[in-house]
């Protein structure tokens, strides 16, 4: 049945020509490879040939998905009950672009699914293809990891070895942002999606942790250490943003971006100075590689979480009112709801 909604997916998409059946090509192939390696955690337990490790690794992935539906109101259906050993660090690696000058991303769009600003690869040397190609027209591309994903209930997706040996708190993240993709999705709205699913995330560690303080203590010092790299990275794109649209020609524009960048780098060194390793988003600092791309990729996940925090505290923290109330957000068009998502995130409380 999944192979089947897959390449019914497929045949539509082959009338958008050949660039679009090349790519959905790798996509379904990459799919179906990785449905091909997907056991179920429960025969996997029962084999006396997995390994301790894992099998803890296992029961406590099944806690978390439990946990997902009853205290979450997340999809009770076959996700996260199957594992796939990848052999690798990402699933699937995504691209992003922007141009230049620029700090919103390009936006691919398809049939069924609405346009999204970011292009997942199964192959890295399909990514990086893809990232030089843009690059060669002067964009700025970032390629990044992606250890997991949602087919937004369509299949039954299965835990990836990727994320299985994660801390706790960080491995419950992952399994509740992208259930919470199969719960709600608006086609055309990365920053919501994505928004939505970081809250989701955010809010459903904190109920899980409630009872194992050091733990909740630990992960809470993790998240202030990343909430502070992303706000450092969100007010560099707000400069950025006003750079380009007050320069007077790109000259200028060049020179003032490299310097916002150039300060950037130093206040992130001054701010994780006294930090233990490793550092967030300490990747993307290390080479001097970071750009237009990684900014517009924070604001994609991070840029409505406060309104959705918020959202959630205005539905008394009751997860089916919470959803209910996301979905009517959602509904609305999109200057509407893009206006909403402000003036909850500006009235912010903290959960």
């Amino acid at each position: 049945m999944t192979a089947s909604r897959l390449w019914l997916l497929l045949a539509v998409l082959l009338l958008s020509g050949c660039e679009t059946l090349a790519y959905y090509s790798q996509s379904a192939g990459g799919h179906l490879r990785l449905m091909g390696q997907a056991q179920p955690i429960d025969e996997l337990l029962d084999n006396a040939d997995t390994s301790p490790a894992l099998a803890e690794r296992l029961r406590l992935s099944q806690q978390l998905r439990d946990f997902a539906t009853s205290h979450l109101a997340l999809p009770d259906n076959g996700s996260y009950r199957s594992y796939a050993d990848v052999g690798r660090r990402a699933v699937v690696w995504s691209v992003v672009a922007t141009p230049a000058y620029d700090l919103r991303p390009k936006r691919w769009c398809y049939p069924l699914l609405g346009c999204v600003s970011y292009r997942g690869y199964f192959d890295r040397a399909d990514a990086d293809a893809e990232a030089a190609r843009l690059q060669a027209e002067g964009m700025d591309v970032a390629v990044l990891p992606v250890p997991a994903y949602s087919t937004l209930g369509w299949f039954r997706d299965p835990l990836p070895s990727t994320v299985i040996h994660w801390p706790e708190p960080e491995l419950a993240g992952l399994m509740f942002h992208e259930l919470a993709h199969q719960r709600v999705y608006i086609a055309d709205d990365t920053a919501f999606n994505e928004s939505y699913a970081s809250a989701v995330a955010r809010l459903g560690i904190g109920l899980w942790l409630a009872d194992q303080p050091q733990l909740l203590t630990e992960w809470q010092a993790r998240e202030a250490r990343a909430m502070a790299v992303s706000r450092l990275l969100l007010a560099a794109r707000e400069q950025l943003t006003q750079a380009f649209a007050q320069a007077a020609d790109d000259g200028e524009r060049q020179r003032l971006k490299t310097a916002i960048y150039a300060r950037l780098a130093a206040d992130y060194r001054a701010l994780s100075a006294s930090w233990p390793a490793p550092h967030p988003y300490g990747h993307w600092f290390a080479a001097g590689g970071i750009n237009n791309a990684h900014l517009a990729q924070v604001a994609s996940y991070d840029q409505w979480v406060p309104g959705f925090e918020r959202l959630w505290a205005q539905q008394g923290g009751d997860p089916v009112a919470f959803h209910r109330a996301v979905e009517v957000l959602g509904a609305l068009p999109s200057t509407e709801r893009q206006l909403r998502l402000q003036a909850l995130s500006a009235d912010r409380v903290d959960p």
